[in-house]
C-alpha cells in the first residue's frame, strides 16, 4: 500500500486526483517518443545516404567520362523522382518493421495507399526545393543540388513524413 510519502518504481506516487507535474509529463513524453524518433532518424539517415548517392551518380557521373555531367544532368527532377521512389520503398520497410513495429498491423491496402499519398506530397516538397534552386535561382552545381534537393529537401520532406506516418500510415489504433 502506498502512503502519501511513498514512491513507486517510476518515482513519487501521485495521490488520487492529483495532476502529473511538468517533470512527470516531460518524462512520459520523452519515454514515448525517444525510441521511435531515434529509429525514424536512423532509418532516414540510411535512406538519405542512398538517395544522395543514387542522385549524384545519375546526375553528375557519366560511365565514359567520370564525374562532371552525368546521364540525367539535364533532367534533375526526373532523376530525383527516381531516387525518391527507390528510397521510399526502403523507408516503408524500415519504418513499418523498426520505427512503428510495435504498433498493430494496419490494413495493408489502406496503409500502402496512405504511404503512397504521404510520399507523393513529401516528394513534391523535396522536388520543389530542387526545382527552385535549379530553375529559379539557376544553380546546377553538385553543391547546389545537394544542398537544395538532398539536404534542405530531405529535411522538409522528412519532417512532414514523421508527423504524417505516425498519424495516418502507422496509427496506434
Amino acid at each position: 500500500m502506498l502512503t502519501p510519502n511513498s514512491t513507486t518504481q517510476d518515482g513519487p506516487a501521485a495521490s488520487p486526483g492529483s495532476r502529473p507535474t511538468l517533470r512527470d509529463r516531460t518524462a512520459g513524453l520523452l519515454a514515448e517518443h525517444l525510441r521511435p524518433t531515434t529509429t525514424f532518424l536512423l532509418v532516414g539517415g540510411v535512406v538519405f545516404l542512398l538517395d544522395a548517392a543514387m542522385y549524384n551518380l545519375l546526375v553528375f557521373w557519366s560511365p565514359g567520362e567520370g564525374w562532371g555531367t552525368g546521364l540525367m544532368h539535364t533532367t534533375p527532377l526526373l532523376a530525383k523522382l527516381l531516387t525518391i521512389a527507390a528510397a521510399s520503398c526502403l523507408t516503408y520497410l524500415g519504418n513499418r518493421f523498426l520505427t512503428f513495429g510495435d504498433r498493430p498491423r494496419p490494413h495493408t491496402a489502406r496503409s500502402i495507399v496512405m504511404f503512397l499519398l504521404v510520399n507523393l506530397i513529401a516528394a513534391g516538397l523535396q522536388l520543389s526545393c530542387l526545382g527552385f534552386s535549379r530553375y529559379v535561382l539557376g544553380l546546377d552545381s553538385v553543391l547546389a543540388d545537394n544542398i537544395s534537393g538532398t539536404l534542405i529537401g530531405q529535411v522538409v520532406s522528412t519532417s512532414f513524413r514523421y508527423v504524417t506516418y505516425g498519424r495516418f500510415v502507422f496509427p496506434k489504433r
